[in-house]
């Protein structure tokens, strides 16, 4: 459900945009806007309070250095590094991988070399709906759903995606291990209410001295 979603979003609203040349900051807002209208739809249809898909009782975890961790957030960690590892072969090792990075990198000139950036840009739907739709059933597991539960995610994914710069796994990786080490020390020793301030307060130190995130790399282009 989560991929026809995805593919149909992009069909609907993203390729009539890019056709028209449309700036990618407006992209952005209309793809919150379409996050804003499915978040309504889903409060309409189920209600605004927690739902649980467990089974199980919920139980106090294992310990580790002082601190706990359930199975559930031990088997998001594992899913979730699978999935990281399998995205990068995947854009590495495969045609379809190869053309995303290529249409990534220059749209109009993989065109004229005959990769149809139609088609690779649906698959990149496709592929990132399947994914966030793991990353939204692991997370409901562990903290129950809402209709807002991916917003604060979604905003950490940008904060990790800037700081740790385009197109940089090791940068992904460092930008992730920081942001989630800095939000928990800071619950540890101030207040859990901070964890989100924390998140912005990196933000902006990094777009202040280094808007380039821990690669320094910006993407390549090359006109015709």
């Amino acid at each position: 459900m989560s991929i026809i979603m995805g593919i149909s979003s992009n069909v609907l609203l993203f390729k009539p945009l890019r056709e028209r040349n449309t700036d990618s900051f407006l992209i952005m807002i209309a793809s919150l806007g379409m996050y804003i209208v499915f978040q309504n739809i889903i409060s309409m249809i189920w209600g605004d309070s927690s739902l649980s898909i467990r089974s199980q009782e919920i139980t106090k975890g294992h310990e580790l250095f002082g601190a706990y961790i359930t199975d559930i957030q031990i088997i998001t960690i594992v899913v979730s590094l699978n999935l990281f590892l399998g995205t990068l072969a995947f854009l590495k090792y495969t045609n379809i991988g190869k053309n995303l990075r290529a249409v990534s990198s220059n749209e109009e000139l993989s065109n004229i070399f005959g990769v149809s950036s139609n088609y690779v840009i649906l698959w990149s739907f496709g592929l990132g709906s399947a994914v966030a739709a793991i990353a939204g059933i692991l997370v409901a597991f562990d903290t129950d759903m809402t209709p807002t539960m991916g917003f604060n995610l979604l905003l950490y994914g940008i904060v990790v995606m800037i700081i740790g710069g385009i197109g940089s796994a090791k940068g992904l990786i460092g930008a992730a291990i920081l942001l989630s080490a800095a939000q928990h020390l800071s619950a540890y020793y101030i207040d859990s209410k901070w964890m989100d301030a924390t998140a912005y307060i990196i933000l902006i130190l990094f777009l202040i001295w280094k808007p380039l995130g821990f690669s320094g790399k910006r993407l390549k282009k090359v006109e015709i």
